[in-house]
């Protein structure tokens, strides 16, 4: 992006990428607002790594609708999502940025994928279990099954790493799982018809815990909104919700204390917002109050964040943009996709039609 406002969109087919990287698939869901867990814990990864990779990052739409949503704004928060992209600084000289739903070879492999997939791979899937409970007996099918979908995802760019977190891992497993068993099925020792990413362990020290409860991941499903702090809060509210943030009664502050959650976590948080090292933060905030440092903790959240809502910004006023961008992704991402639907439908044995 150009300082004077106007933005240069780059083309994907003209990419200064060398070709040859290692692909990597990964992306986030359009379900309420990206807050500091998903810049973290993913998105700045993305944007540390990213020249080394040829990356396709998605906004994963159809994952959103697993849960109950609300329709009226699941556009919007996608677009808004694209845009975070964008403000966190994905480049698209070497990244392509889609619209998951854009692109109908996800739903096509799906279900070719689900025709092949026992059922009791997906019923042993810890997340399902954990949400199905809290759903009861609203449950979907789409919440069982969205690991087929997520292995869709991945399998239809022939990824070669996969960014994933602790919780993902069992995801990723099962897409290697299917992967083989097509393979098993349907392929040639010499020509296997997928190939099997493997995962893209992230740096250790980016695991954001929630501003209410020290013991659990900031979330976008956690009913208060006081429990995360998101990516476009004004700097006010930035301020409002550190002030209330959950702390213990104990004065001088300390990493790695099993005993204060909490005060490892805004810890972590400071040092990772303010670019400064564990040992110089543990040094200045031996002797600290929680009056003393909830002040400055929030200056380091609003100051990191300042760039990224100035570009977001930018992004969203721009005439046009972000639509170019979306749509010179889904042309990319459809191109390759594409071309892997027709190799998987060719293995399983369906018709070509006829032109």
């Amino acid at each position: 992006m150009k300082s004077s406002g106007t933005i240069v969109l780059c083309s994907h087919l003209d990419s200064a990428c060398p070709m040859g990287k290692p692909r990597v698939l990964s992306g986030v869901q359009p379900t309420g607002n990206l807050h500091l867990g998903n810049y973290l814990g993913a998105i700045r990864n993305w944007v540390e790594g990213q020249q080394q990779y040829d990356n396709f990052f998605c906004v994963v739409d159809l994952h959103a609708i697993t849960v109950p949503h609300e329709a009226a704004s699941l556009a919007e928060n996608t677009y808004r999502t694209a845009a975070l992209y964008l403000a966190c600084g994905i480049d698209l000289s070497c990244s392509t940025i889609f619209v998951q739903s854009h692109v109908p070879a996800h739903s096509e492999l799906t279900w070719l994928l689900n025709c092949i997939t026992p059922l009791n791979w997906l019923e042993g899937m810890i997340q399902f279990k954990e949400k199905a409970l809290k759903q009861g007996e609203n449950v979907s099918t789409g919440l069982l099954d969205y690991p087929v979908l997520m292995a869709a995802d991945i399998l239809l760019y022939d990824a070669d790493r996969v960014p994933v977190g602790e919780d993902q891992k069992q995801h990723l497993e099962l897409t290697r799982d299917i992967a083989v068993r097509i393979n098993h099925l349907f392929g040639r020792d010499d020509t296997p018809i997928f190939k099997l990413p493997e995962p893209l362990i992230p740096k250790a020290g980016a695991r954001v815990m929630s501003l209410t409860d020290g013991t659990k991941k900031m979330s976008k499903s956690d009913p208060t909104e006081l429990s995360r702090i998101n990516l476009l809060d004004p700097p006010e509210l930035i301020e409002k919700k550190v002030k209330r943030c959950k702390t213990d009664p104990q004065r001088g502050l300390e990493f790695d204390n099993p005993d204060r959650p909490e005060c490892n976590n805004l810890l972590s948080l400071y040092a990772i917002l303010s670019g400064r090292s564990r040992e110089t933060v543990a040094a200045e905030c031996a002797d600290m109050g929680w009056g003393q440092f909830k002040p400055l903790l929030a200056e380091a959240a609003i100051e990191a964040l300042r760039p990224i809502q100035t570009k977001y910004e930018e992004v969203r006023s721009e005439p046009g943009y972000l639509d170019s961008v979306l749509k010179q992704g889904r042309e990319r991402a459809s191109e390759v996709a594409n071309a892997t639907l027709r190799r998987v439908q060719d293995a399983l044995g369906f018709s070509r039609p006829v032109a």
